[in-house]
């Protein structure tokens, strides 16, 4: 108790008195321009003391001096804003939502044979827009890496997926017994293939359901925020408490994010949240 006392003291008390009982990102200060960590949650003041009460989070409390916070109408809007400020201001705590700069995924390719993988990455394809790819990963050997867990975990073959040299015995796993011997015609292709797709199917990348660009809107009471997003991909926010101020972010930015992919792609795709197409 008096540990976490002595980390509150050093903190501007005002600042910890007018943290709010509602949706948001906080912003933890110290004696720099820069933030030390910036999170976000339902309940701000809650989520706050309980970094406070964090033993292992001592070091950077004993850093903070002050906290800041922004409201949001609800969880989806503090979610966004969390991770934009993060990529802008890369607080020194904060060791997830940096920039992903190329982002790599797996498609099928077909072959006279049967299917291959292949590895995309972001320069070469549109991954809000192109079907059939399969997972998101930040460099081609984190993708291969993936698949090479894959072919252990369904007994593919390494020499079929292209990850492995083979031979006319057939590649290593079948020698271990880990590859049920479609490098040597022992298992049919189709049969090989079909395991693969059903092993990536879990992962498969949702092509953006709209035309365009949509607004998420979020309200609380008569407050009301519309996020717009176009390709899995944030662009800003339009709040009523401004008088209806657009708040929006280049309308030309139309890259893939991961970040914001995974914030969004289940409210819409079970349509848990309310969606308006915009009207450009």
């Amino acid at each position: 108790m008096a540990r976490t006392e002595s980390l509150e003291h050093k903190i501007d008390p005002e600042s910890l008195a007018a943290l709010p009982r509602t949706s948001g990102v906080y912003i933890f200060k110290g004696e720099g321009t820069l933030p030390l960590y910036i999170g976000k949650s339902v309940d701000i003041r809650s989520r706050v003391m309980s970094h406070l009460r964090a033993p292992d989070e001592a070091s950077m409390m004993a850093q903070t001096r002050r906290i800041d916070f922004i409201e949001t109408a609800g969880e989806i809007g503090a979610l966004l804003l969390e991770s934009r400020m993060i990529k802008e201001q890369s607080p020194l705590f904060n060791q997830r939502l940096r920039r992903v700069r190329t982002l790599c995924s797996i498609r099928l390719a077909p072959t006279d044979q049967g299917v291959i993988p292949e590895v995309v990455d972001s320069k070469s394809v549109n991954l809000g827009a192109t079907p059939d790819l399969y997972g998101l990963f930040s460099s081609t050997h984190a993708a291969n890496a993936k698949l090479k867990e894959l072919a252990q975990q369904h007994m593919l073959c390494l020499s079929v997926l292209g990850l492995e040299k083979t031979s006319k015995r057939g590649c290593f796993g079948l020698q271990i017994k880990t590859c049920l011997g479609a490098c040597v015609g022992r298992e049919d292709r189709q049969a090989h293939d079909a395991r693969l797709f059903s092993a990536l199917v879990d992962s498969q990348v949702e092509v953006w359901p709209f035309a365009g660009p949509v607004d998420l809107i979020e309200q609380s009471e008569d407050w009301i925020q519309r996020h717009r997003v176009n390709n899995w991909c944030y662009l800003g926010t339009q709040c009523s408490k401004t008088g209806g101020k657009s708040l929006w972010l280049d309308l030309t930015q139309q890259d893939f994010d991961l970040d914001s992919y995974k914030i969004l792609v289940k409210p819409i795709m079970l349509k848990t949240v309310k969606v308006e197409a915009v009207d450009l």
